[in-house]
């Protein structure tokens, strides 16, 4: 009896590993598969606790504009222009800030909800490019990318933004339970994002629209609309990040967040999210987001050159991308 049960219980286990579909579970695999070879490369000091809350609050500031990127990507758009709006976005902020009392509370609180308005309105400025202009995404992003870098060098004079408040810097600098408080930002965004993505009506029309946008109209969905959404949600996200990466430093230099495009795409599409659009899951950015920093930490620790970590990011959005297409054609 013995015998047979086990027998029983051996098929069951072939039969569950033959039909488990390892391409629905790839980001996963891949991340526990990056961090012990990320435990391998840089033994011992991987593991350490330091280290790797460095590496959250090193990827926080990306990957919460990831969270706002994977709406758009899903949708089926794009924005290059979050670096240079976060840029624009935490230069701005902070000449508001300015206006107040050098220890102003009050000052802080109100930057905080300005960065995030401002944020947003770039996004909404963005959306209406694609959506009231009907200017193909890429290109319409494209500009706005030149755009905001431009208006923060000019107003800056191509140097650096100092705040004048001395509160301002416990916002990005803060500790909160051992945390630093961009990690905390970036989880309790990713848990927003993804009950809005998965149990609203809102998520279900961005599927919708980014899987098939002329399907989508004829079911009496507001496509214009669901689509210029994630931009403006997406510019919140880069106010928030201009917002922690200004105070932290107490600063901004007008070409700070170079590449978060970059970066921020490369969560997306790492974590799952498909290229072309009506797929997609916030909590697989967040894994994507975090599997770039461990990339970054593990060349460190090798003592790899810096200059190669931006052709490892290159590198593993390609084979992301052709991970998708191969799976999209089985």
């Amino acid at each position: 009896m013995n015998n047979l049960k086990s027998t029983f219980q051996t098929n069951d286990m072939l039969t569950y590993i033959r039909t488990f579909k390892w391409s629905d579970h790839s980001t996963g695999l891949g991340f526990l598969l990056l961090f012990v070879l990320a435990a391998i490369v840089g033994w011992p000091n991987f593991l350490q606790i330091r280290n790797l809350v460095n590496i959250l609050r090193q990827i926080s500031y990306t990957g919460i504009i990831g969270l706002g990127m994977t709406l758009i990507i899903i949708s089926g758009g794009i924005d290059l222009s979050v670096g240079s709006m976060a840029a624009f976005t935490g230069g701005i902020t902070i000449y508001f800030l300015n206006l107040f009392p050098g220890a102003s509370q009050l000052g802080v609180l109100l930057s905080v909800l300005f960065a995030i308005l401002l944020g947003s309105l770039s996004g909404f400025f963005n959306g209406v490019l694609v959506t009231k202009g009907r200017i193909a995404p890429f290109i319409a992003t494209l500009g706005t990318m030149s755009i905001f870098r431009s208006l923060i060098q000019y107003i800056s004079g191509a140097g650096n933004i100092l705040s004048k408040n001395t509160v301002y810097p416990e916002v990005g600098a803060g500790i909160i339970l051992g945390i630093p408080v961009p990690v905390w930002v970036f989880f309790t965004v990713a848990i927003l994002l993804h009950i809005l993505l998965n149990n609203t009506r809102f998520g279900r029309y961005v599927c919708a629209v980014g899987a098939n946008e002329q399907v989508a109209r004829y079911s009496a969905i507001n496509v214009s609309l669901i689509k210029l959404l994630p931009y403006a949600i997406t510019g919140a996200t880069v106010g928030l990040t201009a917002l922690l990466w200004s105070s932290r430093l107490n600063s901004i230099n007008s070409s700070d967040c170079a590449y978060y495009e970059l970066d921020a795409i490369a969560a997306a599409v790492i974590g799952g999210t498909a290229m072309t659009g009506g797929k997609g899951s916030i909590f697989g950015t967040v894994l994507g987001a975090i599997m770039l920093g461990l990339i970054n930490n593990m060349l460190v620790l090798g003592g790899v050159s810096s200059y190669l970590q931006q052709a490892a990011k290159g590198l593993v959005i390609i084979a992301a991308v052709l991970l998708q297409y191969k799976n999209k054609n089985q």
